[in-house]
């Protein structure tokens, strides 16, 4: 099953007219991030959002975004988030055009849900599968359910259940989770048995 999905967010925008790291690091002083909108062959619209709203919305992954730009609205997708790589400042956003009904492709995150048999453990070993699914219905995430599986169960792709509307484009064998007894004990049943090998073979002899 998928978790709650994203909404539109509205947010006030500004228009951008002045360009450079001059007026970038301008409008951060004035808490705003600078960003630009484009896609569906529309001309690029240069825009400034308020940073404390959009660092609060991009807490979710794959973000859709209802902008109001000086009388005109834009729903978008968030498609490129810069970063500072020392403080983590939002420093740019890259938005793309999407229209109602419209299906984009997008990295989902994966969910592991149960507990496995008692002394396994489950490993994540694909933390996202890439779905196509509508632009305005994006899921956070998919759940796998790996209640009661045993050492050396897989979770292919192909197994994992979208949601209505949603098409699997990761590849659907590729192993999403695997369940295993920790290293330590498969260690420990490996030494015991190599250690009963050379008994066995002494009382042939």
């Amino acid at each position: 099953m998928a978790e709650a999905k994203n909404s539109n967010n509205k947010i006030n925008a500004d228009a951008r007219v002045s360009f450079g790291k001059g007026a970038a690091r301008k409008l951060r002083v004035l808490g705003k991030i600078p960003a630009v909108i484009y896609g569906h062959g529309t001309d690029p619209v240069h825009v400034a959002l308020p940073a404390h709203e959009i660092g609060l919305l991009l807490r979710r992954a794959n973000a859709v975004l209802e902008l109001n730009v000086e009388g005109t609205t834009h729903l978008t997708l968030v498609k490129d988030v810069q970063k500072d790589p020392v403080r983590q400042i939002i420093e740019h956003l890259d938005l793309i055009v999407i229209r109602k009904g419209e299906k984009v492709q997008v990295e989902v995150a994966v969910h592991v849900t149960g507990e496995p048999a008692p002394g396994t453990t489950a490993d994540l070993d694909a933390k996202t599968l890439l779905l196509e699914v509508e632009a305005t219905n994006i899921p956070q995430s998919v759940s796998v359910d790996v209640e009661g599986l045993e050492d050396g169960s897989l979770i292919h792709a192909s197994e994992i259940t979208l949601p209505a509307g949603a098409s699997l484009i990761s590849d659907p064998e590729m192993v999403v989770v695997g369940v295993h007894l920790p290293a330590e004990e498969e260690e420990e049943e490996e030494t015991v048995e190599g250690e009963e090998a050379p008994a066995e073979e002494a009382a042939a002899e």
